[in-house]
C-alpha cells in the first residue's frame, strides 16, 4: 500500500514486511526458498537416492531442519518435495522416524528449559524473566494451534515437559 502524504512532502511506504512478533524489528538475513517448484534440469539425483539420503541422517539423529541445510548444502538438493513429491516429514512419517513434537516446538521448549535454568542461578535477572514470558507464550499458542490441526494430541501438556517453582 502506497501512502502519499502531501502535506509534509513525504511517501510512506507501508505493508513491506512483518514485524517479529516480541520485537519492534523486521529481520529479513537469512537464505531464501528457491523460486521454482519443479526439479532443477542439473540435478541428477534420483527421488530414491533423496529418500535413502533423507532416512539416513534421520536415523544418525540429525532433525528434519539440520537434513534439509545438508541435502542443500553437501548434496545440491534445493527442496525434496519437488524431486520426490512428498515433503520431508511425510517421507520421516513413512518410515517411522518423525518426531513426536514438531521441531519449532520443541526448540522453544528447549529455550524456555535454559532460561529457566538461567533464572535459578540468576534470580533478579529481570530480563531473562520478561522473554521466558514471552518464550512460554510462544510455546502456548503453538501447542493450541498443533491441538487444532490435530498434530499434538487434546491432552498434550506443556508443563509435564518443563518445570516450574
Amino acid at each position: 500500500m502506497l501512502d502519499l502524504n502531501h502535506a509534509e512532502g513525504k511517501v510512506a511506504i507501508s505493508g513491506l514486511g512483518l514485524a517479529r512478533m516480541h520485537a519492534r524489528k523486521r529481520g529479513r538475513s537469512g537464505s531464501k526458498r528457491p523460486i521454482s517448484k519443479v526439479p532443477p534440469p542439473w540435478l541428477t539425483v534420483s527421488p530414491d537416492e533423496v529418500k535413502a539420503l533423507v532416512v539416513k541422517y534421520a536415523k544418525s539423529g540429525i532433525p528434519p531442519s539440520q537434513i534439509g541445510v545438508i541435502l542443500r548444502d553437501q548434496h545440491g538438493i534445493p527442496l525434496v518435495k519437488p524431486i520426490v513429491g512428498k515433503r520431508m516429514l511425510k517421507i520421516l512419517e513413512e518410515n517411522g522416524l518423525a518426531p513426536e513434537i514438531p521441531e519449532d516446538l520443541s526448540n522453544l521448549i528447549a529455550r524456555a528449559r535454559r532460561m529457566h535454568v538461567h533464572l535459578q542461578t540468576h534470580r533478579s535477572d529481570r530480563y531473562n524473566r520478561k522473554r521466558l514470558q514471552l518464550v512460554e507464550a510462544k510455546i502456548h499458542r503453538l501447542v493450541k494451534y498443533y491441538k487444532s490441526t490435530g498434530v499434538l494430541p487434546e491432552n498434550f501438556e506443556v508443563q509435564t515437559l518443563y518445570k516450574y517453582e
